[in-house]
Formats: C-alpha cells, structure tokens, sequence
C-alpha cells in the first residue's frame, strides 16, 4: 500500500516495526562483522596492521558512497524495489568476501558489502515516512535499537564464529541471514510512494542545496562526524590490540567487548522519548560530553592491571557508545523534522558524514596503533568527543 507523507497506516504494526528492525540491524551488521576477525584474517593472509586497517576502512568508505549516492534514491523510487535490489548485491558481495583468496580482493568486496548494506538506511527513513510527527523519535528509536544492537552484537558474534570455525564461515553466516530476510521483506514490505520527481542528477544536486539551506543539518552531520571518528578508531583497532601483548586474547574475547556496547543500543528508544519531550539539543550535548569523559577513563592502562584494565574497557564501552547512540537518535530526530519529502536525503548527508568520519578513524587508528601504540588511538578518541562536544555548544545554529 503506498504511504503519503506524515501519514500513519494500519500497516505500521509491531510485526513491521520487528521487520524494519531487524532488517536495519542484519543489514548493518554486516559492516563490523570483520572488526573482531582482523587479527585472525592477517595471520591467514599475511597481511600487516596497516593492510588490515583497509579492511574496515573500505567498507565504511563504501556505506559512505553508498549512502550520498544511492540513498536519495528512496526518495525517487519505491524505497521497497531499492531495498530489495540492494539485498540482493548485498548477498553476493557477501560471497565474495567468504571466499577471497587475497587481502586486496578481500578489500574490493569489503566496499561492495559497505555499498549494499546501505540498505538499512533506507529502511530508517521509511519508518519515519509512516510516523506521525508526534511520536518519530519514538518509532525511529525502535527502528534504531534494532540497527544498534546489530552494529554491537555482530561483533559478538562474529568474534565467537572465527574462533570456532573461521572467519570465512561468519561471511556465509552473514549471507544467509540476509538472504532470509530478503524472502520475509519480499513478502511483507509495503510499497511507498516516491516523494519527489526529481531527475538524479538534481536529486544529488538538492543534497548541496538541503546543506546550505539547513544550517542544523550542517551541525547534525559535523557533531555526529566526530563522535563516528572515535568509534570507528576504537572498535577497528581493539581486537588488533587485545591480540598483542600483555593481553594475548582471541576474536571471540574482543568481540565479547560489543556486548557491554549493546547497552548503549538499549538507550536509543529513551533517547527518542527525550528528543520528543525533552528537545534533542541536550540530548547531543550529553552524549557528546560521555564519550569524552568514557574514553579519557582508559588512558589508565600504563597503572592498569590487565584484568582491572579489561574491565574498565567494558564500563568505557557502555559509556561512549550510550553517548554517541543517544547522539544519533537526537541527531536525526532534528533533520527529520526539516523537510519530510527529503527524508532519504536528509539521511544521506547525515549517514554520509558519520561513514567518512569512521573511515578517517579507522585508518588513522590504525597508524596510531603501530606507530605510537594503544594510547595514541585513546588520545585521538578523546580529541574527537570533545570537538563533537564543541559543535553542539558553539553559539548560534
């Protein structure tokens, strides 16, 4: 059934809303399966710190791409027919990488996985499409628990999965599970009518006018670009660093590390719930000013012992990731609210920012991490939360 802007329909139902969850989340977990696994895929590959850096950065290079390039799309064209051709190239990206015999192929599918998964951003602003205005950042944040927990816990999982049978095997697993999603969404996606008329090139031409139009969309994307910096440089560099010593732990233990992160994925309904009440500025300021202080909290680890060290990995991890989580719910409930027929756009730009920002992150992290050690990926962290912090506290908008 086609959707009109701001307008609910009896299809928005706890089973859709569990559909467009687990779809963003399946979708998206494919992104970080390899954070966990780098370590285990440079021994087979024989590839270096710096080489493997590649790996995560390529893919969160190609979400960036996809989301600018592709994303506008939803806005054109039936968001249905985009998710379901972006399943299927997903799908065999995912192939791909299961049986790459080389670090550069790896590379080359890795960014063909971060293209296709885009597909879980056009998922978000579907269900803000058939939200009423009064409760968006409530249904955005379920919608979002669902990509959260899939960003965190695909760490766990694929952690667990290349300890026990290799890290090929996580990449079929990945297949798979979008494969039976893609069957479900083929059966029970509604269609949704297209919002613009728009030829491509003027619909990419619109995303520089929707960013000199929308000054708060130019801070949304900027504040939360930063907090993805100190992300995607934490968890693309903890495995590499848990491996070395004095720690010596496998995949599966620096995967085990997303489960205390999916605590902050919890957080993202009662950030939306704040966002609609409360106002969303607060929300960006407090989540940016957790990450500073979670990540400030590890540079103890030269009067650490290693368990107490561990440990305070853990609570830092429930820290920074409830503050950059809760940033991104208050983030896009401010530019949803900016121009409702340029929604998949609006995510465009936002998505946009918050990729390239991972993708600078996880490879300057990566040369952190090999020419001046943990410490240095801890400082940078740091550095990024506090300039996320002072874009939502610079005066005027």
């Amino acid at each position: 059934m086609p959707n009109t802007h701001e307008q609910t329909t009896p299809d928005v139902s706890a089973s859709l809303l569990l559909l467009f969850a687990t779809g963003t989340g399946l979708a998206v977990a494919t992104l970080y399966y390899n954070q966990p696994m780098l370590a285990v895929i440079g021994l087979h590959l024989h590839a270096s710190p710096s080489a493997l850096g590649w790996i995560p950065t390529l893919t969160q290079l190609g979400y960036a791409a996809g989301i600018l390039f592709l994303a506008p799309l939803g806005d054109r064209h039936d968001r249905r027919s985009v998710i379901l051709i972006k399943g299927v190239v997903l799908i065999l990206a995912l192939l791909g990488a299961a049986y790459s015999p080389s670090i550069a192929l790896l590379g080359a599918a890795s960014f063909l996985i971060g293209l296709s998964a885009t597909l879980a951003q056009d998922i978000v602003p579907a269900a803000a499409h058939i939200a009423p205005a009064a409760k968006r950042g409530r249904i955005v944040g379920k919608v979002m628990t669902g990509l959260l927990l899939g960003i965190l816990l695909s760490r766990v999982v694929s952690g667990l999965v290349a300890a026990q049978a290799g890290w090929r095997t996580m990449f079929l697993i990945a297949a798979a599970s979008i494969t039976v999603f893609w069957l479900i969404a083929w059966r029970r996606l509604p269609a949704f009518e297209p919002t613009t008329r728009l030829n491509y090139r003027a619909l990419l031409a619109s995303l520089g006018h929707l960013w000199i139009r929308h000054s708060l969309l130019r801070r949304a994307a900027i504040a939360q670009g930063f907090l993805s910096l100190a992300f995607g440089g934490f968890w693309s560099t903890l495995a590499v660093m848990l491996h070395a010593a004095p720690f010596h732990l496998n995949s599966a233990a620096a995967g085990a590390y997303g489960l205390a992160g999916a605590a902050g994925a919890l957080a993202a309904p009662l950030a939306g719930r704040f966002a609609d009440h409360g106002g969303p500025e607060r929300v960006t300021r407090v989540g940016a000013a957790l990450v500073a202080v979670s990540f400030t909290a590890l540079f103890a680890l030269p009067w650490s012992p290693v368990p107490v060290y561990l440990t305070l990995i853990a609570i830092s991890s429930i820290g920074f990731d409830l503050g950059i989580q809760s940033s991104l719910i208050a983030h896009q409930s401010i530019i949803y609210g900016l121009d409702h027929d340029a929604r998949g756009r609006l995510t465009a730009i936002l998505v946009t920012a918050m990729f390239i920002g991972m993708a600078i992150g996880s490879a300057l992290s990566s040369i952190l991490l090999e020419q001046i050690g943990w410490l240095g990926v801890v400082g940078f962290a740091v550095f990024s939360g506090l300039a996320a912090l002072a874009t939502r506290l610079w005066p005027g908008a």
